[in-house]
């Protein structure tokens, strides 16, 4: 098995809001129907619009929502009908083959069964600094940083894609893609964000330490940072 991330651009005209609804009815159902599972959406609706100022942006216009899944092969012969879907649902859609890793399983706010999951999803296409050497950045990201991202945030979920290869032609050059889920308090309560909610020296503390280990292996000009609503489809799997 194979997972794809695939980024979707909402056709000319339509809200983000009615895009997300119509994904949501439609796109899972046909997608398990041409042979894929682990379906997830992360789509920028109503929601997730207090979280405006957590906003990063490389890509212009970027992307209105995401699908992961996964495929028995990614391999382009065998993917095609998943293509023609993502074509047909967008005005424009990208695609990666990821390499993922469960840092925080959710358990304690677990998704149910195509609705809308609890707190919001921070969806990070990120990319790593050019000055590094990728095997240098990828070590940092993995023996220092994650730890990190552990004890000074307020995460319930959190899951690292390492991008393999760009499936599409046109695909922005990110090196990884991030999914953390948080409370909805931490979409404009910082304190929250960094799990510090009555203690200033944690608060000042945490957040210190998560921009510091940002900035020694991410390139913050080629980054997508998007608040994101989650909704999983895993429960198309037992059909």
């Amino acid at each position: 098995m194979e997972k794809l991330i695939c980024a979707l651009w909402a056709p000319e005209g339509e809200s983000r809001a009615d895009y997300g609804d119509r994904l949501i009815a439609s796109l899972p159902d046909l997608l398990k129907a041409a042979g894929a599972s682990g379906i997830r959406l992360n789509i920028r609706d109503t929601t997730v619009e207090p979280a405006a100022a957590l906003n990063q942006k490389w890509q212009e216009p970027q992307q209105d929502a995401i699908v992961q899944l996964w495929l028995p092969s990614a391999n382009a012969i065998f993917r095609g009908a998943v293509d023609d879907l993502l074509a047909a649902h967008s005005s424009r859609f990208e695609a990666w083959l990821v390499a993922e890793s469960t840092i925080i399983p959710n358990v304690k706010h677990s998704p149910q069964a195509g609705s809308r999951t609890w707190g919001w999803s921070q969806a990070s296409f990120i990319s790593f600094r050019p000055d590094m050497d990728w095997r240098d950045a990828v070590s940092h990201w993995h023996r220092h940083h994650t730890r990190m991202a552990i004890d000074t945030q307020s995460n319930f979920e959190y899951v690292q894609n390492i991008i393999v290869r760009p499936l599409t032609g046109n695909a922005p050059a990110y090196g990884a893609f991030v999914e953390e889920c948080f409370p909805l308090e931490a979409m404009t309560d910082q304190r929250v964000f960094f799990d510090a909610v009555t203690d200033e020296a944690k608060f000042a503390h945490n957040s210190k330490e998560m921009a510091d280990s940002c900035a020694g292996f991410i390139d913050f000009a080629q980054i997508d940072i998007i608040p994101t609503s989650q909704f999983d489809f895993a429960h198309l799997d037992a059909r």
